[in-house]
């Protein structure tokens, strides 16, 4: 947390040592970050204000998000009911519609999830980013338990990877576990590729019939993100009509 003196502002200062940076390869990653991040502006993106470096480190201003990581309180409440979920995925959607003008994001999962003061979710880590979504694209990247079918198996993708994320996440936050999770990587990858998973009986008939409309093989095929938003299981749990839209889990 920093504080910009002139206009007595609380800001996240994100510090990244170079040599960590080139030791790990990450460089590239970094400057693909700022080039996508710094130019979007959705009120559930985590802002990018600036950046500046010295020799020895490199420092993004970015908005401070005081509901820290979804991540952490996934694992202090073990998972969220369907309105607290309903409302996240509203939002992701909304964000990404958004971010789809410009860019695929490539790594949405709970770490790369913040909340805001009143639980608002903002989607934060663009480092796997890439620009120009309408253009396919081959590299592998990501989280494996989050990666689409195509990507596992090395085809080209579009921003359709950020469908199969979001109905993951679905799944992630209503269960609480992953769908495709294994403690073998090569049984994660198989069952990603059979979109081989089931549901535990306490999920709703309205967030099932969501979920796999989204974990679909073929990416064309996947419910598209204004119908995510359209969806009677989203409009059940949240007021479309109206802005107030946070997911009370901060």
């Amino acid at each position: 947390m920093a504080r910009v003196k002139t206009v007595n502002f609380i800001v996240a200062l994100k510090v990244l040592f170079k040599s960590q940076l080139v030791r790990i390869h990450m460089e590239q990653q970094l400057r693909r970050e700022i080039e996508n991040h710094a130019y979007l502006r959705h009120p559930n993106i985590l802002r990018m204000y600036n950046y500046f470096y010295d020799e020895k480190c490199v420092y993004l201003i970015l908005e401070y998000a005081a509901g820290g990581e979804l991540y952490k309180k996934l694992q202090e409440r073990g998972h969220f009911d369907d309105e607290q979920t309903a409302k996240l995925i509203y939002q992701m959607a909304d964000a990404l519609k958004y971010c789809h003008k410009k860019v695929i994001h490539r790594d949405l999962k709970p770490e790369n999830l913040l909340l805001g003061y009143w639980g608002e979710l903002k989607i934060a880590d663009f480092g796997w980013s890439v620009h120009e979504p309408t253009s396919k694209r081959s590299t592998l990247c990501g989280t494996l338990d989050y990666l689409p079918p195509e990507m596992v198996q090395g085809w080209l993708h579009d921003e359709n990877v950020d469908l199969w994320s979001l109905g993951v996440l679905c799944y992630e936050l209503l269960v609480g576990k992953l769908p495709f999770e294994r403690k073998e990587i090569r049984d994660t990858y198989a069952l990603i590729k059979e979109v081989n998973y089931k549901f535990p009986e306490s999920i709703s008939e309205g967030a099932r019939d969501l979920i796999s409309k989204l974990l679909v093989k073929e990416p064309a095929n996947r419910l598209s993100l204004q119908n995510v938003m359209e969806h009677p299981w989203i409009c059940q749990h949240v007021d479309t009509t109206s802005n107030q839209t946070s997911s009370s889990v901060a």
